[in-house]
């Protein structure tokens, strides 16, 4: 019952406090203007990521004073840290701006710190810290270069929230069953204001907290012992687009930081499909490759194999996906 109304109170809060929010962050002109390379073709509200970051917060943060996570309340305070660290540094570059240095240089820094925490919490050797601070900062931007159409970011949320609920209950670390259900209850708190009439963007803050989100989870995780199969499958599909438009520019010799409109959700966009079938498509995709991950890691060999065939066979899929959508589009005038 506890856990109910722990998760209750980051969805309730998550999908209330924007009523209060957005005309504060209209009054202080935290807008997303269009243009070439947007997604949406007016005028929107952004930085409502902030009632999702409140919701986690609160959320965390009763899981620990109400005693239901009985042990390992450290790691939980340490991912609260990471994750509120990275929201505060989001919600600066939507206020104010940043250069991209100092963004970076702070995104390591969280990523280290928070990183060093675990290790000594978890008792692991501290050459984790420069692995750790890769994989924040690493992940903060894979999930702020995703996070350019409507759901994208909402329905990743609540996805890799969900199975490292899942993955924390399979291992015995109940401290991630109570810390993915938040994360995905928040994170659902926010899709009908991002999916409906007036929507709104979760901003810098938003994204980057979704980023600092999974990337302290799963870090924590693979400290405490969950499987990488379990931690690495469900953000493949974020990772692989990501990675395959970063090498896409810097061949091209563009500046690989810049707004674009090459990723793969985006070019399924431009190939006809709406945004929220676009996002549907990389969390379907996503979800595949979680569940065959999820089978791979305990499996016999032969059903291993298998698993990672059908994985790779899912993420060529959605690389070519805009190719394959493209040219049935075509067909019919050919």
């Amino acid at each position: 019952m506890l856990l109910w109304v722990v998760v209750g109170s980051a969805l309730l809060l998550s999908l209330v406090l924007p009523f209060v929010l957005k005309p504060v962050l209209q009054k202080l002109g935290v807008l997303d203007i269009p243009n070439e390379r947007s997604s949406h073709t007016s005028v929107v509200i952004r930085g409502v990521g902030i009632t999702v970051a409140v919701g986690i917060v609160v959320g965390l943060a009763l899981s620990v004073l109400t005693g239901l996570v009985p042990v390992d309340r450290s790691i939980v305070l340490i991912v609260l840290a990471m994750l509120s660290a990275a929201a505060v540094l989001g919600w600066v570059e939507d206020y104010r701006g940043l250069s991209i240095r100092i963004r970076a240089l702070t995104q390591l820094g969280i990523g280290a710190v928070g990183t060093a925490a675990l290790a000594w919490t978890t008792e692991q050797p501290y050459w984790w810290v420069p692995v750790g601070a890769l994989a924040v900062a690493a992940y903060v931007n894979a999930a702020n270069f995703m996070d350019g159409i409507n759901g994208i970011s909402g329905f990743h949320g609540v996805l890799v929230g969900v199975f490292y609920s899942i993955a924390g209950s399979l291992v015995g670390q109940f401290w991630l069953t109570v810390a993915g259900l938040v994360v995905a209850a928040a994170f659902a708190g926010f899709l009908p204001w991002n999916l409906g009439r007036g929507f709104v963007f979760l901003g810098d803050v938003g994204s980057y907290l979704l980023g600092a989100s999974i990337a302290a989870m799963a870090v924590a995780g693979l400290l405490a012992g969950v499987y990488l199969e379990y931690l690495f499958s469900p953000v493949l599909i974020y990772l692989a687009d990501t990675f395959i438009t970063f090498l896409r520019r810097v061949r091209a010799g563009e500046r690989w930081y810049a707004s674009h409109r090459e990723h793969v959700y985006q070019r399924l966009t431009d190939a006809g499909l709406t945004h929220v079938q676009s996002a549907l498509v990389v969390t379907v995709c996503s979800a595949l490759v979680g569940a065959a991950g999820f089978v791979l890691a305990t499996a016999p060999a032969p059903l291993a194999i298998i698993c990672s065939l059908f994985a790779a066979a899912v993420v060529v899929l959605y690389i070519y996906s805009p190719r394959i959508l493209a040219r049935r589009r075509l067909a019919p005038a050919g």
